[in-house]
């Protein structure tokens, strides 16, 4: 027999009671027998009235090992609807005359108790509290605290308390938000702020209990009184491990055993970046039914780009890549998970002039976002001609076939590395923003190219940001591989710095900043540059993965330095000395207006360097490069060319995103 089953014969032996026993409560012994005859097809009548109401309202589509407030509902709505048509029922045929008015309600208490209770009981028994509170068994769960006094730490503290077999205990909860200081959440006490974790832990210990790891809710929770960085050096200093709960909607989808796996503290909840309220309406408005064209669509930035892009609904997106494998890899991702949408892969390198060329006239995009680039600063200062050839040319190239086209709008994705550059990949990216600045200024295609008229509205807007977590050459996946091989792990210099967004935050901020440019004229002309926050120390990123990966940094795991790189700087910025930052109205996003280079200047430039480039003549485009890009020099001459020793300016270049930003010289922006 099915305990469905079981249940339901429970439940109608407990109705068949419920009657007899409400008219001995409300007469007593001595009057009972009296009422015999009314009890014995009063019985009768009210389990076939009570059995049908049970099943009417679905009593056994639950089950009693999760009794909850919802089973409680449905017990309540099914004795309330059986006792009221018991009633309507002895009235019709005995006028309720022999019967106390009263037993109809004692009767409805007593079925609603005796159905409810026994399942409050087995849910208790199950969850193995009944034992606990009895026999008080040492416990051999880890102890935990938990940092978030929301929805997930009552889903998790349940699941904790309702396995036998539950790897944790939750000892304490420490609110970031202050709102439940003093109260508790399924009997464990909500005890103080992130801040206080040591006098917390100290207290703890005078009663004999030791958490061994520290498990945050939310990472989004803290508060501007703590950092992430700062709390999880606490938790070691303390002897705690750290972890964090999967998110809300993992938790809610999870079984009980399920939401009791911990994940690892994701490096990018490192960041303690504030949440940017992005334009969504002005971002599906900017692409929703228009044809969209992606370069470098196989890349990390440019994979990214296409999936955001792909969920505005656009009426077709073309995705270009010299890669096979990461083209066909990214085109394989946007047909499976947007089955309808027109999306044209294209093998093509955007160095071929005359092939990128023949495909904006062939797919004619209306937006072209150009994400193509070499990035990797050490590799691009070896193969200088490469790195022209595509960041430079390849850029002067997407951007004449989109004018010439009659785009609204082509994207220059750039780098914080083309403001006052020392390297040959900062130096080729800040051509492309002069080139892309002088194109958006004249607003015209080149005298003489195919389709001038049609293109004398295109905008070319540049969007400038730093180091994007995770992207391929990026130094987070080399610390990884570092670290499974057991270390060291190797940093150029102490004190080197970047600024660091995830790169899903910074794609959805090129989409923002691009559609609050389309749709402001006073920008053309100018550099988008996005908010990053405070720049981050290497070295501290390097010592916070060996930290999450359950090890001591310089004890189990080294972190060596190895100076400084060719073309590398100890410090990245923003904006260039010549550039002033002007707000935007848009979130997140400031402009600024370098002094523009005339367009014909450019154009000769970049032949001239194209030329040297084919010519495979890397002393001839190192020369070029220095006399066209401003502030650089092929040699490193002046303050910003910083080797071994080298010293960052007292000062460095910073945006006034808002009144509270920091002006902290560079010793102290960056500290952990």
């Amino acid at each position: 027999m099915r305990k469905s089953h079981l249940a339901f014969v429970h439940d109608v032996i407990v109705a068949l009671a419920s009657f007899g026993l409400a008219i001995y409560l409300r007469v007593g012994d001595a009057a009972l027998p009296r009422y015999w005859p009314v009890i014995e097809y009063g019985t009768a009548i009210f389990g076939v009235i009570a059995a049908a109401s049970f099943l009417a309202f679905g009593m056994y589509r639950g089950v009693w090992r999760y009794a909850s407030l919802p089973d409680l509902v449905c017990i309540l709505k099914a004795a309330t609807v059986a006792v009221l048509v018991f009633t309507v029922v002895l009235v019709m045929i005995v006028r309720f005359e022999p019967i106390p008015r009263a037993v109809p309600i004692i009767q409805w208490l007593l079925l609603v108790f005796l159905l409810g209770g026994p399942r409050l009981a087995y849910r208790l028994f199950k969850d193995n509290r009944l034992r606990r509170v009895t026999f008080r068994q040492r416990d051999q769960r880890v102890p935990v605290l938990l940092v978030g006094a929301g929805d997930a730490a009552d889903l998790f503290i349940r699941a904790a308390h309702g396995s036998k077999h539950a790897p944790y205990r939750v000892v304490a909860i420490l609110d970031a938000r202050g709102r439940r200081l003093g109260r508790e959440i399924h009997g464990v006490p909500v005890v103080d702020g992130p801040a206080c974790l040591s006098e917390v832990v100290s207290r703890l210990a005078r009663r004999g209990v030791h958490p061994q790891r520290l498990v945050f809710t939310d990472p989004n929770l803290l508060g501007p009184e703590v950092s992430m960085r700062g709390l999880i050096e606490t938790a070691e200093a303390a002897g705690l491990t750290v972890a964090r709960l999967p998110s809300l909607t993992e938790l809610r989808d999870a079984g009980e055993e399920d939401r009791l796996k911990l994940r690892p503290i994701a490096l990018e909840d490192l960041l303690g970046r504030p949440q940017i309220a992005l334009d969504i309406a002005a971002m599906r408005d900017l692409i929703g039914g228009r044809r969209v064209l992606v370069t470098g669509a196989g890349g990390t930035i440019g994979a990214e780009l296409t999936r955001q892009i792909a969920g505005f609904g656009p009426e077709e997106l073309v995705l270009v890549d010299n890669g096979e494998f990461n083209l066909y890899s990214i085109d394989l991702e946007v047909r499976e998970s947007w089955p309808t949408l027109p999306c044209r892969p294209v093998l093509c390198d955007v160095r071929d002039r005359n092939r990128i060329a023949a495909v904006h006239r062939e797919y004619r995009p209306e937006l072209v976002f150009h994400a193509a680039a070499l990035k990797h600063v050490p590799m691009v200062e070896a193969n200088p001609g490469e790195g022209v050839l595509t960041n430079a040319i390849g850029t002067r190239n997407v951007a004449d076939a989109a004018r010439a086209v009659g785009a609204t709008a082509m994207v220059q994705i750039s780098t914080d590395k083309a403001v006052n550059p020392t390297s040959v990949m900062g130096a080729t990216k800040r051509l492309a923003e002069h080139y892309c600045q002088a194109l958006d200024l004249a607003g015209a295609v080149p005298r003489g190219a195919a389709g001038a008229a049609d293109a004398a509205a295109t905008r070319f807007i540049v969007v400038r940001f730093g180091n994007v977590l995770g992207s391929s050459g990026s130094v987070v996946p080399l610390f990884q591989r570092q670290l499974a091989r057991g270390g060291p792990l190797t940093v150029t210099h102490p004190d080197i710095r970047r600024y660091f967004m995830t790169v899903r935050e910074a794609v959805g901020l090129v989409l923002h900043a691009s559609a609050h440019a389309v749709a402001h004229a006073a920008e053309r002309g100018r550099i988008l540059v996005l908010d990053m926050g405070e720049p981050v120390r290497i070295a501290d990123v390097a010592r916070q993965l060996i930290r999450l990966s359950g090890l001591k940094p310089d004890e189990d795991v080294k972190v060596v330095f190895t100076g400084l790189r060719p073309g590398e700087k100890l410090y990245e910025e923003l904006f260039d000395t010549s550039e002033v930052p002007i707000g935007t109205s848009a979130t997140g996003v400031l402009a600024a207006a370098p002094p523009p280079i005339d367009l014909r200047v450019l154009q000769r430039a970049v032949e001239e360097l194209s030329g040297a480039a084919h010519r495979g003549d890397a002393d001839s485009v190192l020369r070029l490069l220095a006399r066209f890009v401003p502030g650089y020099s092929q040699h490193g001459a002046g303050p910003r060319d910083l080797g071994e020793g080298a010293h960052a300016p007292a000062v460095p270049v910073r945006p006034p995103w808002d009144g509270k930003r920091s002006d902290r010289p560079p010793e102290e922006a960056g500290r952990a």
